[in-house]
């Protein structure tokens, strides 16, 4: 079976989705600003639609073609430009996890402030390397080499490293109490994970919120999401994910929806030395 062509970036969609919504603003063909160019029309359809990323030098001139002056603006899409090409680690990961998953790592070491709810198991960036393997274990399919899986768990644990370093980022999460007493590979290694988790609260940039199940309905109840807030030039972006894969959403009455069921769900919820006590009682429970 022929391998299937990875899907262009979210940092690409955004780039090409503004430098199409400038265009048009001006009133501009494609065929004009492929003469500016000295591109065909078809490239700069491809740029806008991110199936071919653009090239720096190529964004600066579309800027100046569409009179675009403001220095911020500017600046904003150079960078993004730049990302576009940039290779993070998560890279070395796009052979082994979905191309969609791979631009998670990317929102997380950009983003200005992590939020997520969990309804079923602890967040990836909270998880112990034995936890999280016994999840991938779980959800890969029985003819998984164990190479794959082995670089999945590094993926996972790789990523954690944006709560730590020089300029950690703003990490706040609410786990439904569910999640502390489902037993995941055994009690000694949710143990393990409870310890992990009350340990890695303790930090400033991190806050871990429990939500008891005493409080019943709550904006949580169709699942688990994740929240993003980008700085400029990026929108706020939110993620779900299912059996049919990651979902990205980067409307901004969509988004405004997951923020408002965030907040309702983290002014639920127990925190500081109150969901510590919680989380460190359900460990002995186990």
């Amino acid at each position: 079976m022929p391998k299937r062509k990875p899907g262009p970036t979210l940092r690409a969609q955004w780039l090409g989705q503004q430098l199409r919504a400038l265009r048009e603003s001006t009133g501009m063909t494609l065929r004009q600003a492929g003469e500016y160019l000295q591109r065909d029309p078809s490239m700069v359809s491809r740029f806008e639609t991110a199936e071919y990323p653009i090239r720096r030098g190529d964004v600066l001139a579309l800027l100046d073609l569409y009179g675009v002056s403001e220095e911020r603006i500017r600046e904003g899409l150079l960078r993004l430009s730049d990302d576009v090409w940039r290779k993070g680690w998560w890279e070395g990961y796009a052979n082994t996890v979905d191309r969609q998953y791979i631009d998670m790592p990317w929102l997380e070491a950009r983003a200005e402030r992590l939020r997520t709810y969990e309804a079923m198991l602890v967040p990836g960036l909270l998880q112990t390397r034995e936890y999280a393997e016994t999840l991938i274990r779980n959800a890969a399919a029985a003819d998984t080499p164990e190479e794959q899986i082995g670089r999945m768990v590094e993926l996972r644990m790789t990523r954690q490293q944006v709560l730590g370093g020089e300029a950690p980022a703003s990490f706040a999460a609410v786990v439904d109490e569910s999640v502390l007493r489902r037993v995941i590979g055994g009690p000694e290694l949710m143990r393990s994970q409870h310890t992990k988790l009350l340990e890695i609260a303790e930090r400033p940039n991190v806050e871990v919120r429990v939500l008891p199940l005493r409080r019943g309905a709550h904006a949580g109840l169709d699942g688990a999401f994740w929240l993003f807030e980008m700085p400029d030039p990026y929108p706020d972006v939110a993620y779900v994910d299912n059996l049919a894969g990651a979902v990205y959403v980067e409307e901004d009455a969509a988004v405004d929806r997951f923020r408002q069921a965030y907040h309702q769900l983290s002014a639920m919820a127990i925190w500081g030395m109150e969901s510590a006590a919680v989380i460190a009682a359900t460990a002995k429970e186990l």
